[in-house]
């Protein structure tokens, strides 16, 4: 465990670099509250997306990195924004027709659509947390209808009415005009509607607590900031947040990036201390738009966990958090087989390379081993010259390929097995188009296949590959022209495995049969 901290001290992974940030925090004295707090923040407007597990999982990523280099306890909060009214119905519920009388009501006191939870809030909570836990985090969840109404934020609140000039001079720098004529940092809810009003403050008691307004129809209003009649524009709402449970660490996306002084000053004003921010680049779906809740582009959560493991999407997460990355079907593969190489590479590596090693992180220090003897690419390419339908298919060529495996040993290839099928047939198998081979490739087929037909020997990739590499080297240059042609050909795609490793894994005579489709024209 020394050797770990030591290299963890001066490692370049960012979680490590991020973690030394909260040590320094507390150089001079442990905090008063008696641990750090990191916190991560959601908005519940619409279905949960890989975006929101991503806090999260990163968040966790530092916390654990801390906790290597640290003895101060952490803990995680998890907050929902579900007292935010709902200003725009989302495109991807049922009826959502149905929603249009409860615009701006509370998202806690909107129906549920799904008619599964107390409030569409509620359902969106719920998606949240089964998701959460399904990965084990450890974190702490709170609601903040609950914040506000049991009176948990009070104090703040009434922090926030006396100081109310001074929150709003920083505000209204950052508005336009027109804007500024009607803002303020507090949004009352209608005690007969129970509308979350966007109206201007006639009147502010900061010594009383109390808000004083006319609603749409004109009529005046006084309410008291306490006990959940009222609640915080979202950007005063941020640093308050921070000040009343006294956050240590919050990250959030670039579109966020630029209110962060805004954040930072209001927490100060209300007596605490700004929290260590991280800024992460957006996720962008095929098309390369942002990810959005409402719209419902992009993956989802339960859509990656169709067709590839929990720890692949962590690995996704991981990798290069301030550079944006398209969460697109066609990153998962790449994904799936990254993670195992990491996790195969962990055994032997030494501490420095073991705290640089994603899956250390991935983890929390305790990695398990891989028994994926297949690679992903290779299982989606076996899967498509086979035509599997199931994952039985699959273990009839692995069986062969490698004896001494089997779904009881090796569940992760199980899985994988599963997962490759689907994936398969859900958008290979769709877009799969070989094509005809031109006549150097045709030349050079007949030549790979009458060697294979030949080959007497060991049935290993390396000397398989020697093959292939030999049929190529005489004829293609670069190479790689002749190992796009063999997958374009037979396999349908781009790109593929290492050609070698897949004919020992689908077999030298079915490799054999397979070529003399190509060449009779029966692929394309």
């Amino acid at each position: 465990m020394s050797d770990l901290r030591d290299a963890a001290l001066v490692s370049k992974a960012w979680p490590f670099e991020e973690a030394r940030k909260l040590v320094k925090r507390y150089d001079k004295a442990p905090p008063e509250k008696g641990h750090v707090l990191f916190e991560t923040g959601y908005g519940p407007s619409g279905l949960p997306h890989i975006g929101t597990f991503g806090e999260v999982a990163r968040t966790t990523m530092i916390r654990r990195a801390f906790e290597l280099i640290s003895d101060i306890p952490t803990r995680l909060v998890c907050f929902s924004d579900d007292l935010d009214g709902m200003r725009k119905v989302p495109d991807n519920v049922p009826d959502p027709r149905a929603l249009d009388a409860h615009m701006q009501k509370p998202l806690s006191d909107v129906p549920d659509p799904f008619g599964t939870h107390d409030s569409f809030g509620a359902h969106n909570n719920a998606m949240l947390r089964r998701f959460l836990d399904t990965f084990g985090f450890e974190y702490e969840f709170i609601s903040a209808t609950e914040f506000y109404r049991s009176g948990r934020f009070d104090a703040v609140l009434l922090r926030a009415a006396a100081a109310y000039d001074e929150i709003m001079a920083v505000m209204l720098k950052s508005l336009r005009e027109e804007r500024r004529q009607t803002y303020s940092i507090f949004l009352p809810i209608h005690p007969e509607t129970g509308r979350v009003l966007y109206v201007p403050m006639k009147h502010v008691d900061g010594r009383a607590g109390t808000v004083t307004f006319d609603d749409e129809d004109g009529r005046e209003w006084t309410l008291p900031v306490t006990g959940g009649n009222v609640k915080l524009q979202w950007k005063p709402d941020f640093g308050a947040r921070w000040a009343a449970l006294g956050v240590d660490f919050e990250m959030y996306g670039k579109d966020h990036s630029t209110n962060t002084p805004i954040y930072d000053r209001i927490c100060e004003i209300l007596g605490g201390r700004k929290p260590e921010h991280f800024i992460y680049e957006l996720f962008l779906d095929e098309n390369g738009e942002k990810i959005s809740k409402s719209k419902g582009n992009g993956l989802t959560i339960d859509e990656w966990l169709s067709y590839a493991s929990t720890e692949s999407l962590s690995y996704y997460m991981f990798l290069k958090p301030r550079t944006a990355k398209r969460l697109s079907w066609d990153v998962i593969p790449k994904a799936v087989d990254e993670y195992h190489q990491q996790l195969r590479a962990y055994p032997g590596q030494d501490a420095k390379a073991r705290v640089n090693n994603p899956v250390w992180h991935i983890h929390g220090g305790s990695p398990p081993e891989s028994r994926m003897v297949v690679p992903f690419s290779m299982l989606l390419n076996l899967a498509s010259v086979s035509g599997a339908e199931d994952r039985a298919t699959l273990w009839g060529f692995i069986r062969r390929y490698a004896p001494e495996a089997s779904p009881e040993a090796n569940p992760d290839l199980d899985q994988a097995a599963g997962f490759a099928v689907r994936y398969y047939n859900d958008f290979v198998k769709p877009e799969r188009a070989c094509r005809a081979p031109t006549d150097l490739e045709r030349e050079a087929l007949r030549d790979l296949r009458d060697r294979l037909a030949a080959y007497d020997g060991p049935v290993e990739d390396e000397a398989l590959q020697s093959i292939v590499y030999a049929v190529g080297r005489d004829r293609f240059e670069p190479l790689r022209d002749w190992f796009r042609a063999l997958y374009e050909v037979l396999l349908g795609a781009s790109q593929g495995p290492r050609f070698g490793g897949f004919i020992a894994l689908y077999g030298v005579d079915e490799t054999v049969a397979l070529i003399d489709r190509a060449l009779v024209g029966e692929l394309a």
